[in-house]
């Protein structure tokens, strides 16, 4: 048996290109119209032959023609769905938005802040606190 080439590995979760996108709306959009006009001509032949409930045929096509073109521009416009990776961050991105907005509620003197105390030292970072002088061998 001959042995199928392996699919390659995705290596990163990047959305599909715009370009692509637009052409896969355009190609959605030039079907359905085909079909609007496909509608238009099966009325008119439906129209010359007088098949039985002719009525009822005429309604199908003249729904098509009128929901078609609506449904059309619809999905022509839409964007893609989000992946799970965007609908993660959207959702942590909300999740921060609301921690903003709940300690933007609270004055400051509600806040617990933590003060780094250090003093500058010549040739030092940082200048340890008196307990810490205290137990650094000199």
């Amino acid at each position: 048996m001959k042995k199928q080439p392996e699919r390659p590995v995705l290596i990163t979760d990047a959305a599909r290109s715009q370009d692509e996108q637009f052409r896969s709306r355009q190609i959605r959009y030039v079907t359905m119209m085909g079909l609007r006009a496909a509608c238009l001509i099966a009325g008119a032949i439906l129209i010359s032959a007088h098949p039985p409930l002719l009525p009822v045929w005429l309604i199908m096509c003249a729904a098509g023609m009128v929901i078609l073109p609506w449904a059309a521009v619809l999905i022509a416009n839409d964007r893609p769905a989000r992946s799970k990776a965007e609908r993660a961050a959207a959702a942590a991105a909300r999740e921060q938005e609301r921690r903003q907005a709940e300690l933007s509620q609270h004055s400051a003197e509600q806040i617990d802040y933590i003060t780094i105390d250090a003093e500058p030292v010549e040739g030092e970072r940082w200048a340890p606190t008196e307990p810490e002088r205290e137990q650094k061998p000199h």
